[in-house]
Protein backbone atom coordinates (compact mmCIF):
# COMPACT_ATOMS: atom_id res chain seq x y z
CA UNK A 1 0.00 0.00 0.00
CA UNK A 2 1.49 3.12 -1.18
CA UNK A 3 1.46 6.20 1.39
CA UNK A 4 2.37 9.81 -0.17
CA UNK A 5 4.36 11.84 2.19
CA UNK A 6 2.49 14.64 3.57
CA UNK A 7 4.56 17.64 3.92
CA UNK A 8 4.47 21.30 4.99
CA UNK A 9 5.42 21.75 1.03
CA UNK A 10 3.12 19.97 -0.56
CA UNK A 11 0.30 21.33 1.85
CA UNK A 12 1.42 24.55 0.25
CA UNK A 13 1.22 23.83 -2.82
CA UNK A 14 -2.13 22.35 -2.62
CA UNK A 15 -3.06 25.87 -0.98
CA UNK A 16 -1.72 27.96 -3.39
CA UNK A 17 -3.01 25.98 -6.45
CA UNK A 18 -6.57 26.46 -4.79
CA UNK A 19 -6.12 29.69 -4.10
CA UNK A 20 -4.64 30.70 -8.15
CA UNK A 21 -8.11 28.95 -9.12
CA UNK A 22 -10.22 30.94 -6.91
CA UNK A 23 -11.70 33.86 -8.49
CA UNK A 24 -13.68 36.84 -6.37
CA UNK A 25 -15.00 39.43 -7.84
CA UNK A 26 -16.90 42.13 -5.92
CA UNK A 27 -21.07 42.60 -7.52
CA UNK A 28 -22.78 45.57 -6.10
CA UNK A 29 -26.52 46.14 -7.18
CA UNK A 30 -28.04 48.67 -5.53
CA UNK A 31 -32.13 47.55 -3.37
CA UNK A 32 -35.01 49.79 -3.63
CA UNK A 33 -38.95 49.65 -2.70
CA UNK A 34 -41.27 50.45 -5.26
CA UNK A 35 -43.36 53.26 -3.70
CA UNK A 36 -46.28 53.58 -6.37
CA UNK A 37 -47.54 51.21 -9.04
CA UNK A 38 -50.20 51.78 -11.59
CA UNK A 39 -50.91 52.05 -15.47
CA UNK A 40 -47.34 50.01 -16.49
CA UNK A 41 -45.36 52.58 -14.35
CA UNK A 42 -43.57 51.74 -11.16
CA UNK A 43 -41.88 55.04 -9.09
CA UNK A 44 -38.93 53.57 -7.22
CA UNK A 45 -37.42 54.75 -3.61
CA UNK A 46 -33.69 54.08 -3.15
CA UNK A 47 -31.82 53.53 -6.45
CA UNK A 48 -29.59 56.07 -6.13
CA UNK A 49 -26.89 54.86 -9.00
CA UNK A 50 -29.65 53.63 -11.61
CA UNK A 51 -28.54 55.12 -15.09
CA UNK A 52 -30.93 56.07 -18.14
CA UNK A 53 -32.26 52.94 -19.95
CA UNK A 54 -31.26 49.84 -17.43
CA UNK A 55 -32.68 47.09 -17.03
CA UNK A 56 -34.78 46.59 -13.37
CA UNK A 57 -35.45 43.66 -11.33
CA UNK A 58 -38.77 43.75 -9.98
CA UNK A 59 -39.70 40.96 -6.95
CA UNK A 60 -43.66 40.45 -6.25
CA UNK A 61 -44.19 38.98 -2.99
CA UNK A 62 -44.90 35.75 -4.70
CA UNK A 63 -41.13 35.51 -5.53
CA UNK A 64 -42.47 36.17 -9.67
CA UNK A 65 -39.60 38.43 -11.03
CA UNK A 66 -40.61 41.24 -13.32
CA UNK A 67 -38.44 43.33 -15.69
CA UNK A 68 -38.55 47.18 -16.55
CA UNK A 69 -36.91 50.11 -17.54
CA UNK A 70 -35.37 53.10 -15.92
CA UNK A 71 -36.64 55.68 -17.42
CA UNK A 72 -37.30 59.02 -15.13
CA UNK A 73 -34.10 59.69 -13.19
CA UNK A 74 -35.15 62.24 -10.47
CA UNK A 75 -33.60 63.61 -7.32
CA UNK A 76 -35.57 61.50 -4.98
CA UNK A 77 -37.12 58.74 -7.15
CA UNK A 78 -36.99 56.61 -9.88
CA UNK A 79 -39.94 56.51 -13.06
CA UNK A 80 -39.73 53.11 -14.57
CA UNK A 81 -41.56 51.19 -16.85
CA UNK A 82 -42.66 47.54 -16.69
CA UNK A 83 -41.65 45.06 -19.27
CA UNK A 84 -44.30 41.85 -18.02
CA UNK A 85 -46.46 41.01 -15.82
CA UNK A 86 -47.71 44.33 -14.01
CA UNK A 87 -50.30 42.67 -11.58
CA UNK A 88 -47.22 40.82 -10.21
CA UNK A 89 -46.41 44.19 -8.85
CA UNK A 90 -47.50 46.03 -5.67
CA UNK A 91 -46.08 49.02 -3.61
CA UNK A 92 -43.14 47.78 -0.69
CA UNK A 93 -41.54 45.30 -3.23
CA UNK A 94 -38.31 44.78 -4.01
CA UNK A 95 -36.21 46.71 -6.88
CA UNK A 96 -32.79 45.84 -7.72
CA UNK A 97 -30.42 47.01 -10.38
CA UNK A 98 -28.63 44.87 -13.06
CA UNK A 99 -25.99 47.31 -14.53
CA UNK A 100 -27.25 45.83 -17.93
CA UNK A 101 -29.38 47.89 -20.51
CA UNK A 102 -32.25 45.84 -22.25
CA UNK A 103 -30.72 43.25 -24.49
CA UNK A 104 -32.78 40.95 -26.71
CA UNK A 105 -31.47 37.37 -28.32
CA UNK A 106 -30.65 37.28 -32.18
CA UNK A 107 -29.30 34.52 -34.59
CA UNK A 108 -30.00 31.90 -37.70
CA UNK A 109 -32.50 30.52 -34.49
CA UNK A 110 -34.61 33.29 -34.57
CA UNK A 111 -35.67 32.90 -38.13
CA UNK A 112 -39.03 31.15 -38.80
CA UNK A 113 -39.99 32.02 -35.58
CA UNK A 114 -42.50 34.34 -33.72
CA UNK A 115 -41.21 36.61 -30.87
CA UNK A 116 -42.52 39.07 -28.41
CA UNK A 117 -40.06 42.76 -27.77
CA UNK A 118 -37.79 40.74 -25.39
CA UNK A 119 -37.15 38.09 -27.94
CA UNK A 120 -39.24 35.06 -26.12
CA UNK A 121 -41.02 32.52 -28.50
CA UNK A 122 -44.64 32.86 -28.48
CA UNK A 123 -45.80 30.76 -31.44
CA UNK A 124 -45.68 27.51 -29.47
CA UNK A 125 -42.97 26.03 -31.27
CA UNK A 126 -40.51 25.46 -28.36
CA UNK A 127 -37.47 27.22 -27.46
CA UNK A 128 -35.04 29.70 -29.15
CA UNK A 129 -30.98 28.59 -29.93
CA UNK A 130 -29.76 32.24 -30.09
CA UNK A 131 -26.43 32.48 -31.39
CA UNK A 132 -25.16 35.98 -29.73
CA UNK A 133 -27.05 39.00 -27.61
CA UNK A 134 -27.59 42.46 -28.95
CA UNK A 135 -28.69 45.79 -27.08
CA UNK A 136 -32.35 47.03 -27.47
CA UNK A 137 -30.59 50.90 -27.68
CA UNK A 138 -27.74 50.90 -30.51
CA UNK A 139 -25.73 54.24 -31.17
CA UNK A 140 -26.03 53.79 -35.70
CA UNK A 141 -23.19 53.65 -37.53
CA UNK A 142 -21.21 57.40 -38.20
CA UNK A 143 -20.70 58.24 -41.91
CA UNK A 144 -17.21 56.50 -42.27
CA UNK A 145 -18.30 53.37 -41.48
CA UNK A 146 -21.07 53.64 -44.33
CA UNK A 147 -21.03 53.77 -48.26
CA UNK A 148 -23.76 55.13 -50.64
CA UNK A 149 -26.78 53.33 -51.38
CA UNK A 150 -25.68 51.39 -54.57
CA UNK A 151 -27.63 47.83 -54.87
CA UNK A 152 -31.51 47.51 -55.68
CA UNK A 153 -33.62 46.25 -52.90
CA UNK A 154 -36.70 44.98 -55.11
CA UNK A 155 -39.98 44.98 -54.20
CA UNK A 156 -42.07 42.76 -56.95
CA UNK A 157 -44.36 45.65 -57.53
CA UNK A 158 -44.10 47.29 -60.52
CA UNK A 159 -45.55 50.53 -59.73
CA UNK A 160 -42.50 50.83 -56.94
CA UNK A 161 -39.53 49.33 -58.69
CA UNK A 162 -40.18 51.46 -62.05
CA UNK A 163 -40.71 54.56 -60.72
CA UNK A 164 -39.62 54.53 -56.07
CA UNK A 165 -37.08 52.44 -56.55
CA UNK A 166 -35.59 51.12 -53.66
CA UNK A 167 -31.77 50.91 -52.59
CA UNK A 168 -30.66 48.42 -49.90
CA UNK A 169 -29.83 50.58 -46.65
CA UNK A 170 -32.69 52.95 -47.62
CA UNK A 171 -35.38 54.18 -45.77
CA UNK A 172 -38.34 54.14 -47.64
CA UNK A 173 -41.86 55.78 -45.59
CA UNK A 174 -45.17 54.02 -46.48
CA UNK A 175 -47.39 56.29 -45.67
CA UNK A 176 -51.80 56.43 -46.24
CA UNK A 177 -55.18 56.35 -44.46
CA UNK A 178 -55.72 52.99 -43.05
CA UNK A 179 -57.05 50.23 -45.12
CA UNK A 180 -55.50 51.78 -48.09
CA UNK A 181 -52.29 48.43 -48.72
CA UNK A 182 -49.61 49.53 -46.65
CA UNK A 183 -48.77 46.31 -45.19
CA UNK A 184 -49.27 44.22 -48.51
CA UNK A 185 -46.44 46.28 -49.84
CA UNK A 186 -44.28 45.62 -47.00
CA UNK A 187 -45.39 41.70 -47.19
CA UNK A 188 -45.15 41.32 -50.85
CA UNK A 189 -41.29 42.80 -50.63
CA UNK A 190 -40.64 40.29 -48.03
CA UNK A 191 -42.08 37.61 -50.30
CA UNK A 192 -40.12 39.15 -52.95
CA UNK A 193 -36.85 38.41 -51.07
CA UNK A 194 -37.61 34.32 -50.47
CA UNK A 195 -34.71 33.85 -53.09
CA UNK A 196 -32.75 36.36 -52.27
CA UNK A 197 -29.57 36.68 -49.97
CA UNK A 198 -32.08 38.66 -47.79
CA UNK A 199 -33.23 38.41 -43.99
CA UNK A 200 -36.32 39.96 -43.29
CA UNK A 201 -37.83 41.03 -39.94
CA UNK A 202 -41.96 42.00 -39.60
CA UNK A 203 -42.22 43.99 -36.53
CA UNK A 204 -46.31 44.19 -35.56
CA UNK A 205 -46.34 47.17 -33.19
CA UNK A 206 -50.25 47.68 -31.83
CA UNK A 207 -51.84 44.99 -34.05
CA UNK A 208 -54.70 42.66 -33.48
CA UNK A 209 -52.98 39.44 -32.86
CA UNK A 210 -55.46 37.64 -35.23
CA UNK A 211 -54.15 39.85 -37.99
CA UNK A 212 -50.16 39.60 -37.27
CA UNK A 213 -51.30 35.27 -37.17
CA UNK A 214 -52.77 35.99 -41.01
CA UNK A 215 -49.85 37.79 -41.86
CA UNK A 216 -47.57 34.69 -40.21
CA UNK A 217 -49.71 32.13 -42.47
CA UNK A 218 -49.42 34.65 -45.54
CA UNK A 219 -45.55 34.47 -45.56
CA UNK A 220 -45.50 30.61 -44.97
CA UNK A 221 -48.13 30.01 -47.86
CA UNK A 222 -45.30 31.93 -49.62
CA UNK A 223 -42.28 30.20 -48.36
CA UNK A 224 -41.00 33.30 -46.98
CA UNK A 225 -41.60 32.73 -43.09
CA UNK A 226 -38.34 30.62 -42.90
CA UNK A 227 -36.01 33.60 -43.97
CA UNK A 228 -37.90 35.93 -41.87
CA UNK A 229 -38.49 37.01 -37.89
CA UNK A 230 -41.94 38.41 -36.61
CA UNK A 231 -41.73 40.62 -33.74
CA UNK A 232 -45.05 41.36 -32.36
CA UNK A 233 -46.16 43.22 -29.53
CA UNK A 234 -50.09 43.11 -29.92
CA UNK A 235 -52.41 45.75 -29.02
CA UNK A 236 -53.12 43.77 -25.73
CA UNK A 237 -49.56 44.42 -24.73
CA UNK A 238 -48.88 47.01 -22.38
CA UNK A 239 -47.14 50.05 -23.90
CA UNK A 240 -43.55 50.02 -23.01
CA UNK A 241 -43.46 46.45 -24.93
CA UNK A 242 -44.93 48.70 -28.24
CA UNK A 243 -42.49 51.08 -27.72
CA UNK A 244 -39.29 49.21 -27.43
CA UNK A 245 -40.80 46.97 -30.28
CA UNK A 246 -38.83 48.70 -33.12
CA UNK A 247 -36.02 48.93 -31.52
CA UNK A 248 -36.01 45.41 -30.70
CA UNK A 249 -36.40 44.54 -34.50
CA UNK A 250 -33.51 46.37 -34.92
CA UNK A 251 -31.13 44.98 -32.63
CA UNK A 252 -31.83 41.69 -33.92
CA UNK A 253 -31.31 42.69 -37.50
CA UNK A 254 -28.30 44.19 -36.36
CA UNK A 255 -26.95 41.12 -35.85
CA UNK A 256 -26.88 40.08 -39.01
CA UNK A 257 -25.03 43.23 -40.34
CA UNK A 258 -22.42 43.08 -37.85
CA UNK A 259 -21.45 39.48 -38.03
CA UNK A 260 -20.46 36.85 -40.68
CA UNK A 261 -21.98 33.69 -41.57
CA UNK A 262 -19.66 32.19 -39.53
CA UNK A 263 -20.84 34.34 -36.23
CA UNK A 264 -17.71 36.51 -36.15
CA UNK A 265 -17.45 40.51 -36.48
CA UNK A 266 -18.21 41.08 -39.97
CA UNK A 267 -15.15 42.54 -42.28
CA UNK A 268 -13.83 42.34 -46.12
CA UNK A 269 -12.92 39.16 -45.35
CA UNK A 270 -16.33 37.90 -43.66
CA UNK A 271 -19.30 39.91 -45.17
CA UNK A 272 -22.01 41.33 -43.30
CA UNK A 273 -25.69 39.98 -44.24
CA UNK A 274 -28.30 42.11 -45.75
CA UNK A 275 -31.53 42.46 -43.98
CA UNK A 276 -34.90 44.41 -45.12
CA UNK A 277 -37.22 45.21 -41.76
CA UNK A 278 -40.44 46.80 -41.67
CA UNK A 279 -41.90 48.70 -38.90
CA UNK A 280 -46.00 48.66 -39.00
CA UNK A 281 -46.58 50.81 -37.85
CA UNK A 282 -44.76 53.65 -36.43
CA UNK A 283 -47.70 56.01 -35.62
CA UNK A 284 -48.93 53.09 -32.48
CA UNK A 285 -45.22 53.43 -31.60
CA UNK A 286 -45.57 57.16 -31.03
CA UNK A 287 -48.96 56.73 -29.37
CA UNK A 288 -47.51 53.81 -27.01
CA UNK A 289 -44.64 56.38 -25.86
CA UNK A 290 -47.05 59.47 -25.55
CA UNK A 291 -48.77 56.88 -22.95
CA UNK A 292 -45.71 56.18 -21.34
CA UNK A 293 -44.35 59.77 -21.49
CA UNK A 294 -47.30 61.11 -19.86
CA UNK A 295 -48.01 58.44 -17.15
CA UNK A 296 -44.40 59.10 -16.49
CA UNK A 297 -45.55 62.64 -15.97
CA UNK A 298 -42.95 64.22 -18.57
CA UNK A 299 -44.40 67.47 -20.38
CA UNK A 300 -46.50 67.24 -23.02
CA UNK A 301 -45.65 69.28 -26.12
CA UNK A 302 -47.78 69.32 -29.72
CA UNK A 303 -50.50 66.88 -29.92
CA UNK A 304 -49.86 65.58 -26.27
CA UNK A 305 -46.41 64.20 -27.50
CA UNK A 306 -43.62 63.98 -25.82
CA UNK A 307 -40.57 66.79 -26.95
CA UNK A 308 -38.64 63.72 -27.90
CA UNK A 309 -40.72 61.39 -29.79
CA UNK A 310 -39.09 63.27 -33.24
CA UNK A 311 -35.72 61.99 -31.50
CA UNK A 312 -37.16 58.81 -30.90
CA UNK A 313 -37.97 57.69 -34.26
CA UNK A 314 -34.78 59.64 -35.90
CA UNK A 315 -32.51 57.22 -33.63
CA UNK A 316 -34.23 54.29 -34.98
CA UNK A 317 -34.22 54.97 -38.51
CA UNK A 318 -30.69 56.04 -38.10
CA UNK A 319 -30.15 52.57 -37.80
CA UNK A 320 -30.94 51.59 -41.62
CA UNK A 321 -27.08 51.72 -43.12
CA UNK A 322 -25.70 50.22 -45.68
CA UNK A 323 -22.01 49.57 -44.31
CA UNK A 324 -18.80 49.93 -46.05
CA UNK A 325 -16.57 47.13 -47.51
CA UNK A 326 -13.96 47.63 -44.61
CA UNK A 327 -16.80 46.52 -42.15
CA UNK A 328 -18.69 43.83 -44.43
CA UNK A 329 -20.92 45.84 -46.69
CA UNK A 330 -23.93 44.21 -44.75
CA UNK A 331 -27.18 46.64 -44.97
CA UNK A 332 -30.51 47.11 -43.14
CA UNK A 333 -33.60 48.58 -45.29
CA UNK A 334 -36.13 50.05 -43.56
CA UNK A 335 -39.98 50.18 -44.62
CA UNK A 336 -41.38 52.25 -42.02
CA UNK A 337 -45.48 52.47 -42.10
CA UNK A 338 -47.63 55.73 -40.97
CA UNK A 339 -51.33 55.96 -40.74
CA UNK A 340 -52.55 58.85 -41.62
CA UNK A 341 -56.06 60.56 -40.86
CA UNK A 342 -58.36 61.68 -43.75
CA UNK A 343 -54.88 62.74 -45.86
CA UNK A 344 -53.36 64.67 -43.68
CA UNK A 345 -49.46 64.43 -44.16
CA UNK A 346 -48.93 67.65 -42.45
CA UNK A 347 -49.91 66.05 -38.87
CA UNK A 348 -46.95 66.14 -36.29
CA UNK A 349 -45.83 62.26 -36.23
CA UNK A 350 -46.60 62.38 -40.49
CA UNK A 351 -44.21 64.93 -41.18
CA UNK A 352 -41.50 64.30 -38.48
CA UNK A 353 -41.15 60.26 -40.26
CA UNK A 354 -41.37 62.10 -44.02
CA UNK A 355 -38.01 64.29 -42.81
CA UNK A 356 -36.13 61.33 -41.27
CA UNK A 357 -36.63 59.33 -44.20
CA UNK A 358 -35.29 59.06 -47.70
CA UNK A 359 -38.45 59.15 -49.65
CA UNK A 360 -42.19 58.26 -49.19
CA UNK A 361 -44.92 56.02 -51.50
CA UNK A 362 -47.79 58.09 -50.63
CA UNK A 363 -50.77 55.49 -50.91
CA UNK A 364 -54.16 57.46 -51.53
CA UNK A 365 -58.04 56.42 -50.18
CA UNK A 366 -59.37 57.47 -54.14
CA UNK A 367 -57.21 55.99 -55.97
CA UNK A 368 -57.96 52.62 -53.95
CA UNK A 369 -61.28 53.05 -54.52
CA UNK A 370 -60.62 53.28 -58.43
CA UNK A 371 -59.57 50.28 -58.60
CA UNK A 372 -56.02 51.55 -58.90
CA UNK A 373 -54.20 48.66 -56.25
CA UNK A 374 -51.82 49.16 -55.56
CA UNK A 375 -52.90 52.67 -54.69
CA UNK A 376 -49.54 54.94 -55.24
CA UNK A 377 -49.89 58.26 -55.57
CA UNK A 378 -47.10 58.78 -58.19
CA UNK A 379 -47.42 62.58 -57.63
CA UNK A 380 -46.08 62.88 -54.53
CA UNK A 381 -44.13 59.81 -53.83
CA UNK A 382 -40.31 59.79 -54.32
CA UNK A 383 -37.13 58.05 -53.84
CA UNK A 384 -34.07 60.40 -52.79
CA UNK A 385 -31.37 57.64 -52.81
CA UNK A 386 -32.97 54.68 -54.60
CA UNK A 387 -32.75 55.95 -58.14
CA UNK A 388 -28.57 55.24 -57.83
CA UNK A 389 -29.25 51.37 -57.04
CA UNK A 390 -31.54 51.12 -59.60
CA UNK A 391 -31.13 48.51 -63.02
CA UNK A 392 -29.97 50.10 -65.72
CA UNK A 393 -32.89 48.24 -67.81
CA UNK A 394 -35.59 49.62 -65.56
CA UNK A 395 -34.41 53.17 -65.80
CA UNK A 396 -33.92 53.23 -69.41
CA UNK A 397 -37.67 51.70 -69.64
CA UNK A 398 -39.18 54.00 -66.92
CA UNK A 399 -36.98 57.26 -67.20
CA UNK A 400 -40.07 58.96 -67.82
CA UNK A 401 -42.87 57.15 -66.61
CA UNK A 402 -43.29 59.13 -63.28
CA UNK A 403 -43.55 62.47 -65.31
CA UNK A 404 -45.89 61.21 -68.01
CA UNK A 405 -48.17 59.65 -65.20
CA UNK A 406 -48.20 63.03 -63.80
CA UNK A 407 -49.06 64.75 -66.71
CA UNK A 408 -52.04 62.33 -67.54
CA UNK A 409 -53.28 62.31 -64.52
CA UNK A 410 -53.98 66.83 -64.72
CA UNK A 411 -54.87 65.94 -68.36
CA UNK A 412 -57.69 63.90 -67.07
CA UNK A 413 -59.26 66.11 -64.55
CA UNK A 414 -59.13 69.04 -66.90
CA UNK A 415 -60.59 67.54 -69.88
CA UNK A 416 -63.11 65.25 -68.13
CA UNK A 417 -65.38 67.92 -68.69
CA UNK A 418 -64.93 68.83 -72.40
CA UNK A 419 -65.08 66.84 -75.60
CA UNK A 420 -63.33 67.89 -78.51
CA UNK A 421 -59.59 67.20 -78.06
CA UNK A 422 -57.05 67.48 -80.57
CA UNK A 423 -54.74 64.29 -81.55
CA UNK A 424 -51.60 64.58 -79.43
CA UNK A 425 -54.03 65.17 -76.16
CA UNK A 426 -56.25 62.20 -77.18
CA UNK A 427 -53.00 60.09 -77.73
CA UNK A 428 -51.49 61.02 -74.38
CA UNK A 429 -55.05 60.11 -72.83
CA UNK A 430 -54.60 57.24 -74.11
CA UNK A 431 -51.26 56.18 -73.37
CA UNK A 432 -51.67 57.27 -69.85
CA UNK A 433 -54.81 55.41 -69.59
CA UNK A 434 -53.28 51.90 -70.60
CA UNK A 435 -49.88 52.43 -68.77
CA UNK A 436 -52.07 53.27 -65.64
CA UNK A 437 -53.73 50.19 -65.92
CA UNK A 438 -50.14 48.21 -66.43
CA UNK A 439 -49.30 49.31 -63.14
CA UNK A 440 -52.24 47.30 -61.39
CA UNK A 441 -50.78 44.24 -59.45
CA UNK A 442 -52.69 41.96 -57.32
CA UNK A 443 -51.17 40.76 -54.08
CA UNK A 444 -48.69 38.19 -53.12
CA UNK A 445 -47.92 37.83 -57.02
CA UNK A 446 -44.03 39.80 -57.38
CA UNK A 447 -42.68 40.19 -60.88
CA UNK A 448 -39.08 39.67 -61.46
CA UNK A 449 -37.06 43.08 -62.44
CA UNK A 450 -37.02 41.40 -65.86
CA UNK A 451 -40.76 40.92 -66.63
CA UNK A 452 -41.13 44.40 -65.25
CA UNK A 453 -38.97 46.07 -67.66
CA UNK A 454 -40.61 43.78 -70.62
CA UNK A 455 -43.63 45.21 -69.63
CA UNK A 456 -42.83 48.54 -69.37
CA UNK A 457 -41.31 48.43 -72.66
CA UNK A 458 -44.10 46.92 -74.42
CA UNK A 459 -46.53 49.67 -72.48
CA UNK A 460 -43.84 52.66 -73.49
CA UNK A 461 -43.21 51.88 -77.33
CA UNK A 462 -47.44 51.61 -78.28
CA UNK A 463 -47.98 47.99 -78.23
CA UNK A 464 -50.68 48.87 -75.47
CA UNK A 465 -52.46 51.65 -77.51
CA UNK A 466 -54.93 49.84 -79.29
CA UNK A 467 -56.25 47.10 -76.79
CA UNK A 468 -59.22 47.88 -74.72
CA UNK A 469 -58.29 48.92 -71.07
CA UNK A 470 -59.81 46.16 -69.76
CA UNK A 471 -57.10 43.74 -71.85
CA UNK A 472 -54.46 45.06 -70.40
CA UNK A 473 -53.46 43.27 -67.10
CA UNK A 474 -54.54 40.28 -68.94
CA UNK A 475 -52.06 41.27 -72.29
CA UNK A 476 -49.12 41.76 -69.46
CA UNK A 477 -49.74 38.54 -68.01
CA UNK A 478 -50.08 36.16 -71.44
CA UNK A 479 -47.34 38.42 -72.66
CA UNK A 480 -44.89 37.70 -69.46
CA UNK A 481 -46.26 33.91 -70.03
CA UNK A 482 -45.11 33.61 -73.82
CA UNK A 483 -41.79 34.86 -73.27
CA UNK A 484 -40.91 32.60 -70.64
CA UNK A 485 -42.39 29.37 -72.99
CA UNK A 486 -40.52 30.92 -76.63
CA UNK A 487 -38.43 33.19 -75.81
CA UNK A 488 -36.80 32.10 -72.37
CA UNK A 489 -33.26 33.33 -74.45
CA UNK A 490 -34.23 37.08 -74.77
CA UNK A 491 -35.30 37.48 -71.21
CA UNK A 492 -32.13 35.87 -70.03
CA UNK A 493 -30.11 38.20 -72.80
CA UNK A 494 -31.41 41.16 -70.65
CA UNK A 495 -30.88 39.61 -67.28
CA UNK A 496 -27.12 38.89 -68.71
CA UNK A 497 -26.73 42.62 -70.20
CA UNK A 498 -28.37 44.47 -67.72
CA UNK A 499 -29.48 47.08 -69.99
CA UNK A 500 -31.89 47.62 -73.49
CA UNK A 501 -29.15 47.21 -76.39
CA UNK A 502 -30.36 47.93 -79.56
CA UNK A 503 -30.61 44.74 -80.81
CA UNK A 504 -32.20 43.37 -77.97
CA UNK A 505 -35.02 45.89 -78.37
CA UNK A 506 -35.54 45.23 -81.58
CA UNK A 507 -35.44 41.34 -81.02
CA UNK A 508 -38.14 42.28 -78.14
CA UNK A 509 -40.46 44.40 -80.26
CA UNK A 510 -40.47 41.49 -83.04
CA UNK A 511 -41.58 39.11 -80.22
CA UNK A 512 -44.15 41.64 -78.98
CA UNK A 513 -45.33 42.17 -82.29
CA UNK A 514 -45.79 38.20 -83.02
CA UNK A 515 -47.16 37.73 -79.35
CA UNK A 516 -49.70 40.29 -80.36
CA UNK A 517 -50.80 38.69 -83.74
CA UNK A 518 -52.12 35.49 -81.47
CA UNK A 519 -53.38 37.41 -78.51
CA UNK A 520 -57.34 37.94 -78.66
CA UNK A 521 -58.63 41.49 -77.40
CA UNK A 522 -62.05 42.10 -75.67
CA UNK A 523 -65.11 42.45 -78.12
CA UNK A 524 -65.55 45.68 -76.49
CA UNK A 525 -62.67 48.44 -76.73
Amino acid sequence: MLVTEITAQSIDEALRKQLDALSMSVESREVGTVIQVGDGIARVDGLRGAMAGELLEFTGANGKTVYGLAQNLEEDEVGAVLLGDVTAIKENDQVRTTGRIVEVPSGKGMLGRVVNPLGQPIDGKGPIQAEGMRPVEFKAPGVHARKPVEEPMQTGILAVDSMIPIGRGQRELIIGDRQTGKSAIAVDAIINQRNEDVICIYVAIGQKASTVAGIVETLERHGAMDKTIVVAATASDSAPLQYIAPMAGAAMGEYFIYTGEDGKPAGPENPGRHVLIVYDDLSKQAVAYRQMSLTLRRPPGREAYPGDVFYLHSRLLERAVKMSDENGGGSMTALPIIETQAGDVSAYIPTNVISITDGQIYLQTDLFYQGQRPAVNVGISVSRVGGSAQVKAMKQVAGSLRLDLASYNELQAFTQFGSDLDKATQDQLTRGARMTELLKQGRYVPMSVWDQAIAIYAGSQGYLDDLPVSDVVRFRGELLAYMHASRQDLVDRLAAEKKWTDDIKADMSAAIEAFKTQFSASATA
